[in-house]
């Protein structure tokens, strides 16, 4: 999972709604989605409810960017770029290779995700610090939620606290 929508839950949830200045339950409901849509509008984006990549890096959390495959925009393009690849804006088999022979020549670990720690050292985005990549992370002794929408997620990744509560 690396988009947040209605009916999501969890650490990324209260991330997004505490920068859009709506209540921070960590629950992905109609308000949060509606905040979103109007800050998706207003700033030129696709105005859906739903934040990913693109949406993340427009408001500034960094540290909820996380590029897999089937993940696309404008975030992909860049990474395809800075990889020296066909820029086509879709994270697909050959983007994930891409992507792990480049963790694996520089000492990261090889999972084939573009999470904030890959994205800095490809310096991708220059607000991408240690801090913003430590945010990324589970803090310490933190348990993460065992989830289906998180099934994908890094292990270390606060995306793996993200959980459903609709059905």
């Amino acid at each position: 999972m690396s988009i947040l929508k209605k009916g999501l839950a969890g650490t990324p949830v209260k991330i997004l709604q505490e920068k859009l200045g709506v209540p921070a339950d960590g629950q992905f409901g109609s308000k949060t989605e509606e905040a979103l849509k109007a800050y998706q509008k207003e700033h030129g984006l696709s105005a859906d409810g739903i934040a990913g990549p693109d949406t993340f890096a427009a408001l500034g959390l960094y540290e909820l960017i996380l590029l897999k495959v089937g993940t696309s925009g404008e975030t992909v393009k860049k990474l395809q770029t800075a990889l020296s690849l066909d820029a086509d804006g879709k994270f697909g088999a050959g983007t994930k290779k891409a992507v792990q022979d480049y963790q694996a020549k520089n000492g990261l670990e090889a999972d084939g995700f573009a999470g904030p720690a890959t994205l800095a050292k490809l310096s991708l985005f220059a607000q991408i610090t240690p801090d913003v990549v430590s945010k990324s992370q589970i803090a310490p002794g933190s348990a993460p939620v065992e989830a289906s929408a998180a099934g994908e997620a890094p292990p270390k990744s606060i995306w793996a606290t993200i959980k459903g509560f609709f059905s």
